[in-house]
């Protein structure tokens, strides 16, 4: 039954939502913290990608104790929750001066638990206040706000890490997100039980995930029981390993032809991840899940190789950024609406913590073996072969998948025609 709740309320907690991510996407400002950390503090390229790989990590295992409980007290008091503990890990970090331990245990630890708080209360709050046929566009909204984070952060944590250093811009960042992050949470909220959201457009269109008779509501043991669950997640692994590579180089790739203005190319990668995110919401809710993702994963499969060839020719290098970052931002779009697709709503907070895990072991491998392979060879070449590889398996996957379902549902339809013979 539909209640009398005004729809502003949901376009309220989306852009709250919103807001929130676009203070906790300091993750994705790493790659010019990284290049700022001093060469005296004699930290090894692999070890410049720690805080940012652990970060990442610990975000995701985060995001399931998160999912649980936003489904259970509500995403105002995790949101703020998240908001206090990447306010006190970016604090720590600062505090520590030249320790890697304390950026590992502040940024690292600490700033993933406040992320992924905070981001685990944001995108399931507000797909709840709408329609099936908007779930693609409005997680796509919501999570836009981390991706597009680095448009405005890289440039400020420039001009800040110029004038007062790695350690005073981590301090500054964590009493600023403190306040963001806190303040807008305030705003999220679940819609009241028994909320039906009124669909003007009836949800024909195919989203090439689902089954074919509306999907029964799982809770996370049942949900990894399916083969649908775990061909997801590999898939998210391959999508999420490869853009966080990128992500923790983007500033280091191009200080050979960019010099001080490098942060220009996360900036550029950042407009691509949130311009992914909103376009493949959108496209998604009309062709379908799958075939959007397999689209994804071809062209970032191709654009993960420019950097190797044309990485000193800038107009190639931004633009192949844009693409990298639009096709990786697709997976924060696309992996959240396919579970609430398959597995329902009513344990969507933590099923799709579940899920987030495969984004956490893609960017705790990637990055990381790309800093070894710098230590080791000077540059990361084979680390963006290795990218190309995991993109073009990610496609595979899911032509696979895509006839595995069609297999499914072809028997399903064959068993309900006998039991109605």
């Amino acid at each position: 039954m539909t209640q009398s709740t005004s729809p502003n309320k949901g376009w309220r907690v989306t852009f709250a939502g919103t807001g929130i991510n676009l203070a906790l996407g300091v993750l994705y400002t790493w790659s010019v913290i990284k290049a700022a950390i001093p060469d005296d503090w004699a930290w090894t390229a692999a070890q410049k990608s720690d805080p940012y790989a652990i970060a990442i990590f610990v975000f995701a295992l985060a995001m399931i104790p998160a999912g649980r409980l936003q489904d259970k007290i509500g995403p105002r008091k995790v949101a703020s929750i998240g908001g206090v503990m990447v306010a006190l890990g970016c604090i720590l970090a600062g505090l520590a001066g030249s320790s890697y331990v304390g950026f590992v245990v502040g940024f690292g630890v600490f700033g993933g638990i406040g992320i992924g708080f905070g981001y685990a209360a944001a995108t399931p709050a507000a797909v709840k206040w709408f329609p099936a046929s908007k779930t693609g566009l409005i997680a796509g909204l919501v999570v836009a706000g981390f991706g597009l984070a680095s448009v405005y952060i890289a440039p400020i944590a420039q001009v800040l890490l110029n004038a007062y250093g790695v350690s005073t811009t981590m301090m500054i960042f964590g009493v600023a997100f403190f306040i963001i992050v806190v303040s807008l949470a305030q705003f999220l909220r679940n819609p009241p039980p028994g909320y039906v959201p009124v669909d003007l457009k009836a949800d024909t269109r195919p989203t090439g995930i689902a089954a074919s008779r509306p999907p029964v509501d799982m809770n996370w043991h049942q949900m990894i029981r399916t083969s649908t669950f775990w061909v997801f997640w590999t898939m998210y692994v391959f999508g999420a390993a490869a853009g966080l590579m990128v992500i923790g180089s983007a500033a280091s790739m191009a200080k050979s032809s960019l010099g001080e203005s490098a942060f220009i190319a996360v900036v550029v990668l950042a407009v691509g991840n949130a311009g992914g995110r909103i376009l493949a919401g959108v496209v998604s809710d009309r062709i379908g899940r799958q075939w959007t993702l397999f689209l994804a994963f071809l062209l970032q499969g191709v654009m993960v190789l420019v950097p190797v060839f044309f990485g000193d020719n800038v107009t190639v290098l931004l633009i192949a950024l844009l693409l990298i970052g639009a096709c990786y931002g697709a997976n924060l779009t696309l992996f959240p609406s396919a579970t609430k697709d398959n597995f329902g709503l009513k344990s969507f907070g933590l099923n799709y913590g579940v899920m987030f895990t495969a984004w956490g072991v893609g960017g705790l491998i990637l990055p990381r073996i790309a800093g070894m392979v710098k230590d080791a060879t000077g540059n990361e070449d084979i680390a963006f072969y290795i990218a190309s590889g995991l993109m073009v398996c990610g496609a595979l996957l899911v032509l696979i998948n895509q006839r595995f379902s069609r297999v499914q549902r072809s028997n399903s339809e064959k068993v309900a025609d006998l039991a109605v013979g």
